[in-house]
């Protein structure tokens, strides 16, 4: 009886490991399909929407303006900061796009003040970094700035070091983020709630059958609980920018930005990073409401111009015919839905009412559901932000892909390929599965010309 017990635990977990294999092998043979690469030719964004006004025109070339000009210590950069400027970050293919491919942050090192870090080269991408954990042990998860302003010549007499990556790169504590692209943002801010929830709830029984979930991100202040489920904080609506969706608006979105990236104070952020007093050059807030200013656009701060930048960039205009010709574009759209991609990177959703008539009632194509999903072992990077947790992450939106670069929340693959088989990880007999796994198992059951044909509709996005 006893050997007859062993071995059905034997025959068990021969049967669970090939299982296992199945769930997360990316394929038996090596796939004769390929990453057609960045699609070439001109941008295929970075203008406004159409339909602006002529004075709703004149707040987006503000906004480019400031989003393009670099700053100085007298404007109020760092202490500590990652760039001197928004486009230095969000530059491709366009301006208000992601990271170049010749990584800006490694010319902005200055040694022997600054240092670039270990995992910031010249080939980018452009990171920024966050501590999984503090000294004792408890949650960090916060952007940990690259360099500071020690060194500088409008900085003198400020001596501050940067964090010791090499240590914390050692101890497995670092994570990292690439910059989302903007473009089409406005669109994404005006998606009613109703509309992700309801896009939430369609094709149920398909997605329970694929055990995909996703839910709508809470940010919640100060670590508080809320008696609703799934929304944002005191508001009780969805927060939707970001890589965990954990941002509720173009506003907060860039003066979070403006303060964290460039260390740069504002009417959103008025307090310092880094308040050491030999390294404060400029009154705080440094970037205020200009109260006497004569015109609208004299008077609003630059992190309003940036959000007016960013809501009034248009969305990327896809190709018809490239890569790959415009059957297989067809034929790689219809197998994207069958797989079951389209069941997070939902196609398009439709914004409501919105101030602005070029933002009201329009589709946007953005594929995404704009929800965090459990991505499983493989993407977990050990952060928690709002109630997005350490395997969760939004649904990336896919328009403008025939143009980027790099892909995944922190930029480790620059093959389109390799960044699909990476939402697979974990499975049932070892834990950590990810919501896409059954997905990915069916693109790897296609023909390889099949997975080209997929490879060749996301590069023309």
């Amino acid at each position: 009886m006893k050997i007859i017990i062993v071995l059905l635990v034997i025959v068990l977990l021969v049967a669970g490991f090939l299982f296992y294999r199945s769930q997360i092998s990316h394929s038996d043979s090596p796939s004769a399909a390929r990453d057609p690469g960045v699609r070439g030719g001109a941008a295929a964004s970075g203008g406004p929407i159409a339909g602006l006004t002529d004075d709703e025109l004149a707040f987006f070339n503000a906004g480019r303006t400031e989003f393009e000009g670099p700053e100085v210590v007298s404007d109020g950069l760092g202490p500590t900061m990652n760039l001197d400027s928004c486009v230095g970050c969000h530059v491709q293919p366009s301006t208000g796009g992601t990271s170049p491919r010749v990584n800006p942050q490694f010319m902005f090192a200055k040694p022997p003040s600054n240092i670039a870090p270990s995992f910031i080269t010249p080939n980018g991408p452009v990171r920024e970094a966050r501590f999984v954990k503090n000294p004792d042990g408890s949650p960090d998860g916060g952007v940990h700035d690259l360099f500071t302003i020690s060194g500088r010549a409008d900085a003198p007499g400020c001596m501050l070091a940067q964090p010791d990556f090499k240590k914390e790169v050692e101890n497995r504590n670092v994570i990292f983020r690439i910059p989302t692209p903007l473009f089409g943002a406005g669109l994404i801010e005006q998606i009613p709630d109703r509309e992700i929830l309801g896009n939430l709830a369609n094709d149920a029984p398909k997605k329970e059958s694929m055990k995909i979930a996703g839910r709508p991100n809470i940010v919640l202040a100060g670590h508080a609980i809320s008696g609703q489920g799934n929304k944002n904080g005191n508001d009780g609506t969805i927060a939707r920018f970001g890589w965990k969706a954990q941002n509720k608006s173009l506003l907060l979105f860039s003066g979070e930005a403006y303060n964290v990236e460039m260390g740069i104070t504002n009417e959103l952020f008025q307090t310092e990073r880094d308040e050491t007093q030999s390294c404060q050059f400029a009154a705080s807030p440094n970037d205020v409401t200009g109260i006497k200013g004569p015109m609208p656009l004299d008077a609003i701060s630059a992190i309003e111009k940036f959000a007016f930048f960013a809501r009034f960039l248009a969305p990327p205009a896809p190709s018809a015919d490239t890569p790959g010709g415009a059957d297989s574009i067809a034929r790689g759209r219809t197998l994207f839905a069958s797989t079951g991609c389209a069941l997070c990177h939902t196609p398009s959703l439709k914004t409501g009412k919105a101030t602005v008539a070029a933002l009201r009632n329009q589709t946007a194509n953005l594929y995404s559901d704009l929800l965090v999903h459990n991505m499983g072992s493989g993407l977990a990077d050990g952060v928690s932000q709002g109630q997005a947790g350490p395997k969760e992450f939004r649904t990336a939106p896919l328009w403008g892909l025939g143009q980027r670069m790099f892909f995944l929340h922190d930029g480790r693959t620059s093959d389109l390929l390799e960044a699909i088989r990476e939402h697979q990880s974990g499975g049932y007999f070892v834990g950590g599965a990810s919501e896409a796994n059954a997905v990915i198992r069916n693109f790897n059951e296609l023909r390889d010309n099949q997975k080209q044909d997929v490879l060749n509709f996301l590069r023309s996005l």
